[in-house]
């Protein structure tokens, strides 16, 4: 029991050390897409990226190196890495800013009603489905338009638009979620 708390302690782990990189990586994106305009670059860069989130919850879930840092540095990187690069983007695409306003708000929502039902219950509740399919479309959203320079207006805003609904679902699936938590034990 004491070794297992020491662990969930650690601030230097493997997955942490690469949640610390996704970070690190965020300026070279912005600056390959807004400075340099290496679109290509820019993706295989946000690819990095993504590969590197997905190396890092398998290490940590697998090996054991879960821990109280990784739980909130990961999901940082996370946002950090798409709030940045949907801002980037808005630069060419003005709607791009709905997506992160929306990521804002919601994140804001899940964290107030989230500590408040980890109160309540004693337990943390993790990502569902409806959560990973709404990053996923985004991370797909983001890249077309990356790699898709001149992607054509209607084809850009029915993949804003697809990606926003998956959101919203999300949203309400989650808020859901943590309101019958809360409420199960008043």
């Amino acid at each position: 029991m004491h070794r297992e708390k020491q662990d969930r302690n650690k601030i230097v782990t493997v997955p942490n050390v690469l949640s610390f990189f996704r970070l690190c990586l965020v300026p070279l994106i912005l600056w390959l897409y807004c400075v340099k305009g290496r679109y290509g670059w820019t993706a295989v860069v946000l690819l990095v990226s993504g590969v590197t989130d997905m190396i890092d919850g398998f290490i940590a879930r697998h090996f054991g190196m879960v821990s109280e840092l990784g739980k909130v540095l990961d999901p940082v990187a996370d946002k950090f890495t798409q709030g940045m690069t949907l801002f980037a983007l808005a630069t060419r695409f003005p709607y791009m800013l709905i997506p992160p306003l929306l990521m804002a708000v919601k994140e804001l929502v899940m964290v107030v009603t989230g500590v408040w039902a980890k109160r309540k219950t004693g337990e943390f509740h993790g990502a569902e489905w409806h959560g990973k399919v709404a990053t996923v479309l985004l991370y797909a959203m983001i890249l077309l338009h990356v790699i898709w320079y001149d992607i054509p207006k209607n084809v850009s805003i029915v993949t804003v638009l697809v990606c926003v609904g998956m959101m919203l679902l999300s949203f309400a699936l989650y808020g859901v979620r943590n309101i019958r938590l809360i409420q199960k034990n008043n």
